[in-house]
């Protein structure tokens, strides 16, 4: 019988994070405070995010970041999560290339994204914090979120991109199911959300409005914080859980990859999978190739531009340097709600400037003929988000077919899609169309950040 799935015992659940901040060979270049210019120290973000999240964001010394106990504990509950060979997907693609890919959507929220969530609420709890905010995309990280708040005995406020909380209301469900309040984002109960309506009353919202509105119910609410489900190094950090795991199952299988791919929308699930095999190519040489999936209407890495933007859609974070497409850029509505974002990760996007990754946009309707491709082999539906990284396994698996060359490919399966089988219904009845924004719009929104760097 052939070796499919790869698993670890418990007692190898990753005792540290790695930091790849520490190793970079160019660091990250600091955020910096929108009013003065000046680069931010850990102290400047505490009245936004708990003081351990904090530290960890601006921390490019120590490599290796323990794990409290009590987390290691809640990740015991699912991880390690398997590292399967694609046995089936190789045979439809009659590819020599070996096709592996680590499967997060084993987790109690069906996600990667329970992985910060339980380590920012952990810390947030050790502070004494009694809320958390958040905003979410598709749901993947606002289900994760709840789930981590009742966990650890604290109440969670989330802010749900409008078109999203239409479109996924399963998701709405889960978030319910474990105890969060939810709100459409854009809403009147934020003075950011009042004033994007007053300009447009059928805004639909986007993750930069979803922040502000979380930001300010946490800067307006007594003994609460914000929370972030991507984009922030501390983020990027608790994601390398996933790539650990998957670098001791890689051995186990006696194989490492020529390939590291995964869906991106600010990054969380592409660092996790990809920093720890990066480390490898920054400390040892190896030869590895790293590959970010961005959806064609959402593509700051194949066309956005590097510079300081805001986070956020009003201007309410610091000023972080990163692939944007303008902090005001209105994203279409496709499914992958978790990728509509504007910008790309600090640190990714020094990574991105230095060539030590590359990244490659695609059609809505390619990423689901891919997602279908995978399901009626492997028996997994997979998110909408995670199809783009599939759509990628797939171009570079026929690649080979041509070539003949043998390669080894890693992925992330970022998620199922067990709660968007209404955008599948809408692949399937022939109604989802592909969207690219027009150069003309991107350099209109891209203008939104140039005028903060001049």
């Amino acid at each position: 019988m052939k070796l499919k799935k790869i698993l670890l015992p418990d007692n190898e659940i990753p005792q540290a994070w790695f930091n790849i901040q520490a190793v970079m060979p160019n660091k990250p270049q600091p955020i910096r405070n929108p009013a003065t210019g000046e680069p931010m120290k850990s102290e400047d973000l505490y009245p936004i995010f708990c003081e351990e999240c904090a530290r960890q964001e601006l921390d490019t010394e120590h490599e290796w970041i323990p794990i409290p106990e009590p987390v290691r504990e809640q990740y015991a509950a699912w991880r390690c999560t398997p590292l399967v060979r694609a046995y089936d997907l190789e045979k439809a693609l009659d590819t020599p290339a070996h096709i592996y890919f680590k499967n997060e959507s084993t987790s109690p929220s069906g996600s990667h994204k329970l992985n910060s969530a339980l380590a920012q609420v952990y810390y947030a709890k050790q502070e004494g914090v009694t809320n958390v905010t958040t905003e979410t995309g598709a749901g993947q990280w606002g289900g994760a979120l709840s789930y981590a708040a009742k966990k650890f005995g604290i109440e969670a406020a989330v802010y749900m991109v409008k078109s999203s909380f239409n479109q996924k209301p399963y998701r709405r469900s889960i978030m319910q199911t474990f105890g969060a309040a939810i709100t459409p984002s854009p809403s009147m109960s934020t003075r950011a959300g009042k004033d994007l309506l007053t300009v447009n009353p059928n805004d639909q919202g986007s993750l930069g409005c979803a922040i502000s509105e979380a930001i300010e119910l946490a800067m307006t609410t007594p003994n609460c914080k914000y929370t972030l489900g991507s984009v922030l190094n501390h983020v990027c950090l608790h994601q390398t859980v996933i790539g650990l795991e998957a670098k001791k199952q890689m051995e186990l299988a006696g194989e490492y990859p020529d390939l590291v791919i995964a869906c991106f929308g600010g990054g969380s699930n592409f660092c996790g999978t990809a920093f720890p095999f990066m480390r490898d190519k920054i400390k040892e040489g190896t030869k590895t190739r790293f590959i970010a999936a961005e959806p064609a209407s959402c593509p700051k890495l194949t066309k956005g531009k590097f510079e300081y933007d805001f986070a956020d859609e009003v201007g309410m974070t610091p000023l972080l340097p990163m692939y944007t497409l303008g902090h005001t850029f209105k994203p279409a509505a496709i499914h992958a709600g978790g990728l509509r974002y504007h910008g790309a990760g600090v640190i990714l996007s020094q990574l991105m400037k230095d060539g030590l990754m590359e990244g490659r946009d695609y059609d809505q309707l390619d990423t689901f003929n891919a997602g279908v491709l995978f399901a009626r082999s492997e028996g997994i539906i997979p998110a909408p988000e995670s199809c783009h990284a599939i759509a990628c396994v797939i171009e570079e698996a026929l690649k080979c077919r041509e070539s003949g060359e043998k390669k080894t490919i890693l992925f992330n399966l970022s998620g199922h899609g067990f709660v968007d089988m209404s955008a599948y219904d809408q692949y399937f009845s022939g109604e989802m169309t592909n969207y690219r924004p027009s150069d003309e719009d991107l350099k209109r929104f891209i203008a939104s950040a140039d005028a903060l760097n001049k």
